[in-house]
């Protein structure tokens, strides 16, 4: 099975739409019917990892610590169903790596333990598929959280979310209604923001806007606040 078979097509739409409005009890209500389903395909299970993939990283961004941990049990699960299955391989261990972070922002201490798996995962991911997006994202997420001290960098993980997004744009029919190309687009500006390049991460919460207006994080929330820093700075 390659990247493009698994297209996280069926419910696509609704979970763009939960998304962008932040109607994320209409977000795991998908996953939780998803989950119900007897008959799971390979590629239903990897469209509900990703869906599982996205809400744990909700709930860990906003304090619901135990709704993340059992959601990444049950996309644990499902993730080992398609490895026993030999197949997309790349994908597999991208959301490993994410999992192993996952586990980290449940339990930070265990960062030292686990760090270095995630990474390794990571690096699995891209080497088994070059195209694979996923697998560039979870690289710079490495870089991007991992401390300087032990060899992580803010620069080097836009450099890979660059990539990732390469990547994605190369497909522009799959990007209609894909919750994973505006999530990617937000992790660059806030990157780009976290090393004060307050002018890049502008540029990109625009192009998110120009493409998704009704995209109410950014629009409400983001690009504001991002103004408010960059009229601080005059």
């Amino acid at each position: 099975m390659s990247i493009s078979v698994v297209n996280f097509a069926s419910n696509k739409k609704e979970i763009y739409n939960a998304y962008i409005s932040g109607k994320m009890d209409k977000w795991k209500n998908i996953i939780d019917q998803m989950e119900g389903q007897k008959i799971k395909t390979n590629s239903f299970l990897f469209e509900l990892i990703n869906y599982q993939y996205g809400y744990i990283g909700w709930c860990l961004g906003n304090n619901k610590k135990n709704q993340a941990k059992k959601y990444l049990n049950l996309a644990e699960k499902n993730l080992e169903v398609v490895e026993n299955q030999q197949c997309c391989f790349s994908l597999i261990y991208a959301y490993k790596s994410a999992f192993y972070g996952f586990r980290i922002g449940l339990t930070p201490y265990k960062a030292p333990f686990i760090g270095p798996n995630s990474m390794k995962n990571a690096e699995l991911s891209i080497e088994t598929d070059s195209t694979n997006f996923l697998g560039f994202v979870q690289y710079g997420n490495n870089q991007f959280y991992m401390p300087a001290v032990f060899g992580g960098s803010k620069e080097l993980a836009i450099d890979y979310f660059e990539k990732a997004k390469a990547l994605l744009e190369h497909n522009q029919n799959e990007l209609i209604y894909d919750w994973n190309y505006l999530s990617l687009m937000v992790v660059i500006a806030q990157a780009y923001e976290k090393i004060k390049d307050l002018e890049m991460a502008k540029e990109y919460y625009e192009i998110i806007l120009k493409k998704e207006p009704d995209f109410i994080w950014v629009k409400d929330e983001l690009y504001p606040d991002l103004l408010i820093k960059i009229e601080a700075k005059k």
